[in-house]
């Protein structure tokens, strides 16, 4: 029985590596669409542990199996219930089993799978996917203990490895880019859309280049008051910023938002209160915050995570010493618990 478990082993998802951005957004889940698929998954005949890490950038489903068709039939739960085909599932997914799925979760926690390789926001987004998928009582004996490795893993590589060498983060990569066009930040005027985790992480690098004039949105507005209130600036409530738009330089966005908060029709609007001033957009969210069309509009500059992923590994060559030797203590550590789940199995 516990064999048949562990030959089952799998992890199912779409991330960065294959699948476009526009793709990317159409799996992309909210916090309660990430709850209520575990909860329907967790019925799921012969599925027996189920986990959902779901990020900007990827959405993978780990779990054990006792039948060979129930990555099919979790693959068949997840489209019928986003509206999305099983053929493009198919076209931008990748499948790992076994040894190759505890590889995989040691490359991720470590953040070399990340877009921005390096990146450690991604660890504690697992820590937190781990948690609630614990609390759900969804997991049991193999992914309680591929993700309790997987965390020991990347806390290693990072000790004994330069890979996170720079401060690689999304919100150092956005100031980082933002000074690029703007060159001095600290006299821009600067927009944080949203409140959550990456918003806090943008502000914080934000202020450390020196930006003082910091104003959030948010739509709880208690949210956006206490996150401008930690970094020194001002909050504005969600459903009046776009009337503010024309006095920012910068606009960072990343809300949790189901569609485009920011149309090519809003934005023209503000860039006729502000004539000849550029303004600089920064999409963060998944899906967008900002419709792709407002690109097309003059003085108007707009990036998103892609970009960012471009600025963060400029000096990937630099760091390849180091992220060969992260990899090589990552699948040693993964063929070792790869060993231990085999005699756990053979002892029945």
């Amino acid at each position: 029985m516990a064999e048949d478990a562990l030959q089952s082993l799998f992890v199912l998802g779409c991330s960065h590596h294959r699948t476009p951005l526009e793709v990317r957004e159409r799996f992309a889940l909210s916090k309660r669409e990430l709850s209520e698929l575990q909860e329907q998954l967790q019925k799921t005949p012969d599925l027996r542990e189920c986990l959902i890490l779901g990020t900007c950038n990827r959405l993978e489903i780990y779990g054990l199996g006792s039948s060979p068709t129930v990555v099919d039939t979790i693959r068949d739960a997840f489209c019928a219930r986003h509206a999305i085909s099983p053929q493009l599932f198919d076209q931008y997914a990748f499948r790992h089993t076994n040894l190759d799925v505890l590889q995989h979760a040691f490359e991720v926690s470590t953040g070399l799978d990340s877009q921005m390789i390096g990146e450690t926001e991604i660890l504690g987004q697992m820590k937190q996917a781990y948690a609630e998928a614990k609390a759900a009582q969804s997991t049991g004996t193999v992914l309680n203990r591929l993700f309790e490795k997987s965390f020991q893993a990347a806390k290693a590589a990072r000790t004994q490895t330069g890979i996170t060498k720079g401060q690689v983060s999304i919100g150092n990569i956005t100031v980082d880019l933002a000074s690029r066009i703007f060159g001095q930040l600290k006299r821009s005027r600067v927009l944080l859309l949203g409140s959550g985790e990456v918003g806090e992480l943008t502000a914080q690098a934000l202020k450390s280049r020196g930006v003082a004039d910091i104003t959030v949105s948010s739509r709880t507005f208690e949210n956006a008051h206490k996150l401008a209130h930690q970094f020194g600036g001002a909050a504005v409530d969600f459903s009046d910023f776009v009337n503010q738009l024309h006095r920012f330089d910068i606009i960072i966005s990343s809300t949790a938002a189901p569609g485009s908060i920011l149309t090519p029709t809003v934005v023209q609007d503000c860039m006729k209160q502000r004539p000849g001033r550029p303004i600089f957009l920064i999409d963060l969210a998944m899906p967008r915050d900002i419709d792709p069309a407002v690109d097309n509009l003059d003085n108007v500059y707009l990036y998103n995570l892609d970009d960012l992923s471009t600025i963060a590994n400029e000096n990937l060559e630099l760091r390849k010493g180091e992220i060969d030797k992260a990899r090589k203590i990552l699948k040693a550590q993964a063929w070792n618990l790869w060993l231990q789940l085999r005699r756990r199995t053979l002892l029945g």
